[in-house]
């Protein structure tokens, strides 16, 4: 009869043990290691608020397979902290796209690439906070193609 209670209270104590681990685990997790995973980068302020922005216009009749231009300027040499704050203006008629050729994602902006269609008239802007180079186009209109090399700004 003894042995009995002695094993109930050894169960009783492993029990307690586990959820105090238990305990301690999630409070870790949700006080420490969540906000450290999900936090994004710092981020120099002038490298967030650039000098200037850069406008690419998808122009008029960019929709016709035949035309030359649609992303107006196609190619892009960007530098962090001078004009890395890009904004797409569709000036055209029918709706566009601006979607990465490649996944491309930024530490602090996130993923890149518009959701859904630019409707005309709308815009859809992108700080870049790091170097990249890649090739995008508009998903309905794959003819219509442009480049962004964004590079460290240079001292």
């Amino acid at each position: 009869m003894l042995s009995s209670q002695e094993s109930g209270h050894a169960y009783g104590i492993g029990i307690i043990t586990i959820i105090i681990g238990i305990s301690v685990s999630i409070f870790y997790y949700q006080a420490v290691y969540l906000p450290e995973s999900i936090a994004k980068p710092s981020v120099d302020e002038h490298i967030l608020h650039p000098v200037q922005e850069t406008i690419i216009k998808m122009i008029s009749g960019s929709a016709n397979p035949d035309q030359q231009d649609n992303f107006v300027p196609k190619l892009v040499n960007i530098q962090l902290g001078i004009d890395n704050h890009i904004i797409w203006d569709n000036v055209d008629d029918t709706p566009h796209t601006v979607t990465p050729d490649e996944e491309v994602r930024d530490s602090y902006s996130g993923k890149f690439g518009s959701v859904g269609v630019i409707m005309p008239g709308e815009k859809y802007e992108f700080i870049f906070t790091e170097a990249h180079e890649f090739e995008y186009h508009c998903e309905p209109h794959p003819w219509m193609r442009g480049t962004l090399i964004i590079t460290k700004q240079r001292f």
